[in-house]
C-alpha cells in the first residue's frame, strides 16, 4: 500500500537527519513540501534540466549546485562552496527533491531518496534487478551476456548519448566550478574519505590509460 507524501518524507528525514527539507511533485506541480522550503520558483528549470540530462549546474533558492549525477531516476548536485546538496529521485508518478545540509553526503543518500519515491508509488515495486525479462542479462565470467552471439565481423559502435555524456563530463572537469572546485573544496576541508576515494580513482585512471 502506498505511503502518502507527508509520511514518506517524514520517514526519510527521520532515517537521514541530514535531509532537512523536501518537496514532492507530480509533473511540475508541488503536491507536498516541508514548511521550511519553497522551491516553486525553481521547479520548472530544475525539472527541465533533469529531463534534458545534460545540465552541469542547477539553481535552487538562489544557490548554484554542480551536478554530480543525473539520469532518468536520480539527480544529485552539490554546492562546492559548502551550501549543501540537492538529492532527487523520480518514477512515473512522483518526483522527490530534497535538500541536504552541508554535512550530508548526497551520493550516499540517493538510494534512500529513490526508495522513498517507491514507497509513494501506487504501481508496486519495480521488478527485481536480477529477474529475467525475455532474454535477460546474465553474468558470465564477470561480463554481461544477453544470450545473443554477435555475428562475425560485427563492428561495435559507441552510443551517441554515451559520447555526449562523456563530453559533458569533460566540460565539467574543465569548468572552474566543476570538478576542480570540488577537489579544492574537499582538500581545504581535509576530508579524509573523499581524498582517499579521489586517490583510488586517480590510480584507476592511470591504469586504464597506461600512464
Amino acid at each position: 500500500m502506498p505511503i502518502d507524501p507527508q509520511t514518506a518524507v517524514y520517514n526519510l528525514m527521520h532515517n537521514d537527519p541530514h535531509i532537512i527539507a523536501a518537496a514532492v511533485l507530480k509533473g511540475k506541480e508541488i503536491i507536498y513540501s516541508t514548511d521550511n522550503w519553497d522551491i516553486s520558483a525553481d521547479v520548472d528549470r530544475v525539472v527541465s534540466s533533469w529531463v534534458g540530462q545534460n545540465a552541469k549546474f542547477i539553481m535552487v533558492s538562489g544557490v548554484k549546485y554542480s551536478v554530480l549525477q543525473i539520469g532518468d531516476e536520480r539527480l544529485v548536485a552539490m554546492s562546492y562552496k559548502g551550501e549543501g546538496s540537492i538529492v532527487a529521485a523520480k518514477d512515473d508518478e512522483h518526483k522527490l527533491i530534497t535538500y541536504m545540509d552541508p554535512d550530508g553526503y548526497g551520493l550516499g543518500a540517493a538510494m534512500e531518496v529513490q526508495r522513498t519515491v517507491g514507497d509513494m508509488s501506487t504501481q508496486g515495486p519495480y521488478m527485481d534487478i536480477g529477474a529475467q525479462l525475455g532474454q535477460g542479462t546474465t553474468q558470465m565470467g564477470g561480463a554481461a551476456s544477453t544470450g545473443v552471439t554477435p555475428s562475425a565481423g560485427t563492428v561495435s559502435s559507441v552510443d551517441s548519448q554515451l559520447k555526449g555524456e562523456i563530453q559533458s563530463f569533460l566540460d565539467w572537469i574543465k569548468d572552474s566550478e566543476g570538478l576542480t572546485g570540488y577537489i579544492n573544496y574537499y582538500l581545504q576541508q581535509n576530508n579524509a574519505q573523499i581524498i582517499s576515494e579521489l586517490s583510488k580513482i586517480y590510480n584507476e585512471l592511470r591504469q586504464i590509460f597506461g600512464v
